[in-house]
């Protein structure tokens, strides 16, 4: 199964950026998307427009703050099973969706967050520490039922001085703090694994997120913030991971890049 995670920076501006153009030649089995910023018929008309035919497609909207978040997952095969967060304090915001998928190997479970930027010190950064809370729930609910499940997305969090360029001059700011950090360590001891690290070994980067401002993305001053976080089961089965950076400024169609993982499930397509 490949399944490419991808922060599409407002789906509608990638597709005239040649965005969903790339995705759909990446022969992905499954695709996750954040900061859709689309409403329903948006996203499909860009979509079918790209050549996206014959697709599952299960989208979360923002419709407390339209044209913002947002996230969706695209699938070949169709869905066994959709569902968002069991809590209503998040519930419009567009910002998690999972799905069930049949496999050979099992059931899988793939979820697609988009995490609030946060801002230290204020009530942001709290929201932030609320909707992580919630999906360490769901991780730890994954991990003990010994589920195939894969967390992707944008968690607005580089884990480690690995995953930040200028990581000393963001040691005060969102995104980089303490309390953040010790989140994901957290989660990686006990629920599930950072796969491409783990498949790609020790940094820095390779980043997945550069400023469209200045010369960040020339100068590779990029943070690791988009992920492929899989259960233990699962990322046994993980064998290949890349980032999809484009070749020059010129030719990026997102702030972010994608994170596409291959995994060894015995094939999903019907």
């Amino acid at each position: 199964m490949r399944l490419i995670t991808a922060n599409v920076n407002g789906i509608r501006a990638a597709a005239r950026r040649g965005g969903l153009a790339w995705l759909l030649a990446q022969d992905a089995d499954v695709l996750t998307l954040q900061e859709v910023r689309a409403s329903e018929d948006q996203l499909r008309a860009a979509l079918e427009e790209a050549g996206f035919t014959g697709w599952h497609v299960a989208h979360s909207p923002s419709t407390t703050a339209r044209g913002h978040a947002g996230v969706a997952v695209l699938s070949r095969v169709p869905f066994e099973e959709v569902r968002t967060l069991p809590d209503d304090t998040f519930a419009g915001q567009g910002r998690w969706l999972e799905v069930d998928l049949a496999a050979p190997a099992g059931p899988v479970t793939v979820a697609s967050t988009y995490v609030h930027t946060g801002e230290a010190l204020t009530p942001r950064q709290d929201e932030k520490y609320a909707f992580l809370a919630l999906v360490e729930e769901r991780l730890r609910q994954w991990s003990t039922a010994g589920r195939y499940a894969v967390l992707t997305g944008d968690l607005n969090i580089a884990h480690t001085e690995d995953d930040l360029k200028n990581w000393k001059g963001n040691l005060t700011k969102s995104g980089f703090l303490a309390e953040e950090r010790a989140i994901l360590d957290r989660w990686f001891d006990g629920h599930v694994v950072d796969v491409h690290r783990h498949l790609h070994g020790p940094g820095p980067g390779p980043y997945t997120w550069w400023s469209w401002r200045g010369r960040a993305f020339d100068n590779d001053a990029g943070w690791r913030i988009d992920y492929h976080l899989a259960t233990r089961p699962l990322a046994e089965r993980a064998r290949t991971a890349s980032v999809g950076r484009a070749d020059s400024y010129a030719q990026r169609w997102s702030d972010h890049a994608a994170v596409t993982v291959d995994y060894d499930l015995g094939g999903i397509r019907s």
